[in-house]
């Protein structure tokens, strides 16, 4: 996907999706009141990435989970990374 297309799908999503400076890269970080809530979160995104066959990279604390897609196949973004951060925003 090139950096043009990417930043397109980017308007789709929520405003808390960042693009990294090389556009590769498609992260956003939550906030939760707990770590129960994150633990929550986090099986939630299991579901979506299982039913998907497409898995994030998650980086998560006691109050926060941060989510970070990218198609390690084509050293970029594809599709896939945008409709999974999609079906994240729905959660």
């Amino acid at each position: 996907m090139g950096e043009s297309d990417a930043r397109k799908s980017l308007t789709e999503l929520d405003p808390g999706w960042r693009l990294d400076a090389e556009v590769r890269h498609l992260s956003r970080e939550f906030r939760f009141q707990n770590f129960f809530r994150v633990m929550s979160f986090v099986n939630a995104i299991a579901h979506i990435a299982n039913a998907e066959d497409h898995h994030p990279d998650l980086e998560l604390g006691y109050n926060y989970c941060r989510v970070h897609y990218t198609t390690h196949s084509i050293r970029g973004l594809s599709d896939n990374d945008f409709i999974c951060a999609a079906k994240i925003d729905q959660l």
